[in-house]
Parts: C-alpha cells; sequence; structure tokens
C-alpha cells in the first residue's frame, strides 16, 4: 500500500495532463488544469484527474467535527446537507447541495466553488483538505 501511495505523489505533470484529457466535464478539466499549475495544488489535481470514486461527498456534520472556527475546507466532491454546522468556515468544493447552502446562510459560512479558490488562493495558503 505504501509503495502505490508513493507513485501517486510522484506523479509527472505529463501523466496528469494525461489523466486530465480523459475527462469529460469541461468545468472539470479546467479545474484540473489550474490545480496542475500550482505546485500547491498538485494533490488535488491528482486527485480530480483520477477516477471520480475517488471523490468525496461529505455532509455538514462531518465538515463541522473536522475543522475550527475561521478555517478554510477543500473539499474534493460534493458538500451534503445532512446535520447542522456550527461554526463559520469557507467551504471550497465542487458542488453542493441546495439545502446545504441554505444551513450555510445560517451560520454566515461562505461557499466558493473550487475553481475560485485556486484562482485566488494560488499558495494554497491555510486551506484544510478533507478526504
Amino acid at each position: 500500500m505504501k509503495k502505490k501511495q508513493n507513485r501517486i505523489a510522484e506523479m509527472s505533470k505529463t501523466k496528469l495532463r494525461w489523466r486530465t484529457r480523459r475527462k469529460t466535464s469541461p468545468a472539470m478539466k479546467e479545474v484540473c488544469l489550474e490545480a496542475m499549475r500550482k505546485p500547491e495544488w498538485r494533490e488535488v489535481a491528482k486527485i480530480l484527474s483520477s477516477s471520480t470514486r475517488k471523490q468525496t461527498s461529505l455532509n455538514l456534520f462531518q465538515i463541522d467535527a473536522e475543522t475550527k472556527d475561521g478555517d478554510t475546507a477543500v473539499i474534493i466532491g460534493k458538500v451534503l446537507s445532512k446535520g447542522e454546522l456550527t461554526k463559520k468556515i469557507r467551504i471550497c468544493a465542487l458542488s453542493i447541495s441546495e439545502s446545504a447552502r441554505e444551513k450555510l446562510g445560517k451560520t454566515k459560512s461562505e461557499f466558493l466553488n473550487l475553481f475560485e479558490e485556486i484562482k485566488k488562493n494560488p499558495k494554497a495558503e491555510g486551506i484544510k483538505l478533507l478526504k
């Protein structure tokens, strides 16, 4: 298992580009390519360019348990609405359910698309990657 993890960590840009070309969604390709250009976001690019089974769907109660007030949580997948959010945080993900977006409004939390976050924060400062 450790050998496989090392191979993923050492993946070349060429292999990432090849895997990104196989994506059918233009929005997904755009996010992958933008993440690949920034070395700090390369781990996100690896997950995005792989199978969609590697992407996670997290509920609000799971996000609430793993973050602190003021954190920026990056979820490579979708945010779902089960549970409540008790902290004011920034959530960056590929997508969010409508009811989860409403619950974010109650705590004055912010949601950003992953592409927007990569553009705003190219050095990936202060992010917490949730898997």
